[in-house]
């Protein structure tokens, strides 16, 4: 562990960690496009209808197991740069637990308040029935869904993010497979497509729990030490809970974006789903880039190897803008195939076209702001972490879409996301300046 966090080339280390995060994105990108493709398959509106409405609930469980995972994976690797090892241990066990039992009172809140928050999800008489079917058993399989997220990021935090990759990436594959055979063959529809998920989810969670015993030193999951002092739970909280509203906020932000662009008329509306998705495709991407960096940026910054600390910034904030600034430029060229490859209709290309070139232009500093949210995250500062989780799709993005849909109409509700893409950037420089400036005067 030492040999990689402390004595390894910077690029070596990195790459090494964030890679195989990197592939698990992607591995999470295509069993979504597949189940989107089984889903709609079965030629049932409703059923597709029913589905999509439920995908609020699927984004509520991940940023639930956030909570502990990035939360946990933060104090540790701090905690590890200490050589606070046995706390490491406990803070490890903590988390995995805590996801047990937290897991379990979502399912029962699920359960129990099922048809309300249904038609808060804006089920109808005709999608009931299908959104009812996969709700109640994603509920069902809301622990083991909540679990899933935590090992993967704890051992990271160790250095195994290649075990990490596989023991998340062995639930994802069984769930491409079972889809198909759960919603067709088996005639289960709404509730093949959920029971597959759970399943996949199930196995991942089972296999990060055993690579965490095979592999681990620090990380633990002896339930035996599971106890943590109360300043302890509040690190892992303050710095999770920013972490899981970053999820939810991008679900925040895809809705208020469509509601807006409705009043434009259905090609508009179609259009934006197809950018959204290859948008997505770059974004994933990046975010892996962020997120595999967490354990090293977090160790160097517990180790107070400063001077190290500042090159793993600088190389990390290389990787993320050269990558964007690639990727955008190649994007935007082919922007009207790209489209085309979705949906052949010349207003849904030409208006996909002008959203996305729109969308790629201020990539780079969205690289930038996913560095300022996970180096906040990494290093525990609570307070920068929640004003960046609540800024670029949410409070920022919604005010720049309402000024924008004001002043410019069409376009300024377009131009709302890259606007609010750079003031993030802005914001999350400004945090830093103030953040490790105070810590040095300290």
């Amino acid at each position: 562990m030492e040999e990689l966090f402390e004595r390894s080339s910077i690029p070596r280390a990195y790459f090494k960690l964030a890679l195989p995060v990197v592939l698990s994105m992607v591995a999470s990108m295509i069993y979504n496009l597949a189940d989107t493709f089984f889903v709609s398959q079965t030629q049932n509106t409703n059923l597709v209808a029913g589905v999509a409405l439920c995908t609020p609930l699927f984004s509520l469980l991940i940023a639930i197991g956030d909570i502990f995972g990035l939360g946990g994976s933060s104090l540790i690797s701090r905690l590890l740069g200490e050589k606070a090892y046995h706390t490491g241990s406990r803070v490890s066990s903590f988390c995995l637990y805590g996801s047990v039992v937290f897991g379990l009172i979502t399912t029962a809140l699920l359960l129990v308040f099922d048809r309300p928050i249904l038609h808060m999800l804006g089920a109808t008489t005709a999608t009931y029935p299908y959104a009812s079917q996969f709700y109640r058993i994603m509920a069902a399989g809301a622990m083991p869904i909540i679990v899933s997220i935590v090992p993967g990021n704890l051992i990271r935090t160790e250095g195994f993010a290649t075990q990490s990759m596989i023991g998340t990436m062995v639930g994802t594959v069984i769930t491409i497979i079972l889809d198909p055979i759960l919603i067709f063959p088996l005639r289960l529809g709404a509730a093949g497509a959920a029971l597959a998920t759970v399943i996949g989810y199930t196995i991942s969670a089972g296999a990060l729990v055993y690579l965490t015993k095979r592999y681990c030193q620090v990380i633990s999951v002896d339930p035996k030490i599971s106890r943590i002092s109360w300043s302890l739970v509040g690190s892992v909280l303050f710095i999770g809970i920013p972490g899981s509203i970053t999820n939810l906020m991008q679900a925040f932000g895809t809705t208020v974006l469509n509601r807006y662009l409705v009043d434009y008329g259905p090609t508009r509306v179609a259009a934006m789903g197809i950018v959204l998705k290859v948008y997505m495709i770059i974004m994933l991407v990046m975010v892996g880039f962020a997120f595999g960096a967490q354990p090293l940026i977090g160790y160097t910054f517990g180790a107070k190897n400063m001077a190290r600390f500042k090159k793993i910034l600088h190389f990390d904030l290389l990787v993320e803008v050269v990558y964007a600034l690639v990727f955008a430029v190649i994007l935007m060229i082919l922007a009207p195939q790209i489209i085309a490859l979705f949906l052949h209709n010349a207003a849904v290309i030409t208006a996909g076209t002008y959203m996305l070139r729109v969308f790629l232009l201020t990539t780079p500093f969205v690289g930038a702001v996913l560095v300022y949210t996970t180096v906040f995250q990494s290093t525990g500062k609570a307070s920068g972490a929640l004003i960046m989780s609540l800024s670029r799709q949410g409070i920022v993005f919604y005010v720049m879409i309402v000024a924008g849909a004001m002043l410019f109409g069409y376009h300024g509700v377009i131009w709302a996301q890259p606007a609010a893409d750079v003031v993030t950037c802005l914001i999350g420089w400004l945090l830093s300046k103030v953040l490790f400036n105070r810590k040095r005067r300290v």
